[in-house]
């Protein structure tokens, strides 16, 4: 028992710490399920994209191998070196139940045929579909790569919500309702004592007065 003051005034203010704590671990409880439901709720989206990056990726797999078989791989190489492009995301914030959130908004990195980087008509179709379907893939990827970013960080303040409500509802609330019982032993022991030198006082008084 850490050193405390058996006073009523003590109790009283051991007592609201009580109350304060059991509101502030409600609240994080509340906090803590609203973060869940917005995390379960990317976990579906990054599950349906993952599912959307593994067919994407399948066709775009078909796409290079039939180029690779027709066309030849010099061909397709010789393509890649001549291709050139980059990827912009654009970074920004948002909060969930107080809690700053990374938004990660990407631009899509599918192009025209025109603005690949290499001659239109030294290209075959099937060079260009592979193209395609790879810019496609990129893009599937990228998305859940903002999606996981969210997740990562929702995740992350879950786990310190729940060790705080863990820390109030099983060390901090339970310490206080310690010291609040050891404050009432002492009040307690102290009023029985009170009393028995009163009663004490008063047969002492009594007894003078018949010896009177």
């Amino acid at each position: 028992m850490e050193e405390i003051s058996p006073t009523r005034t003590e109790l009283l203010a051991k007592k609201t710490q009580i109350k304060l704590a059991d509101e502030g671990k409600d609240l994080l409880k509340q906090k803590q399920d609203a973060l869940l439901i917005e995390f379960m709720s990317l976990m579906d989206k990054v599950l349906s994209a993952s599912q959307k990056l593994e067919s994407v990726a399948k066709n775009a797999q078909y796409a290079l191998t039939l180029a690779k078989a027709v066309d030849g791989v010099v061909s397709i190489k010789s393509v890649s070196f001549a291709t050139k492009g980059e990827v912009t995301i654009d970074i920004s914030g948002s909060y969930v139940m107080g809690v700053p959130v990374p938004e990660v908004k990407k631009k899509s990195v599918s192009r025209s045929i025109l603005t690949r980087g290499y001659s239109v008509t030294g290209v075959s179709s099937r060079i260009d579909e592979t193209a395609e379907r790879f810019e496609e893939e990129v893009n599937v990827i990228i998305e859940i790569a903002a999606i996981e970013t969210k997740l990562r960080r929702l995740g992350e303040e879950i786990q310190k919500t729940r060790r705080r409500v863990n820390a109030l509802e099983h060390i901090v609330i339970p310490a206080l309702k310690d010291q609040v019982k050891y404050i009432q032993m002492v009040l307690e022991e102290r009023a029985r004592e009170d009393l028995f030198r009163l009663k004490k006082v008063k047969k002492s008084i009594e007894k003078k007065k018949k010896s009177a």
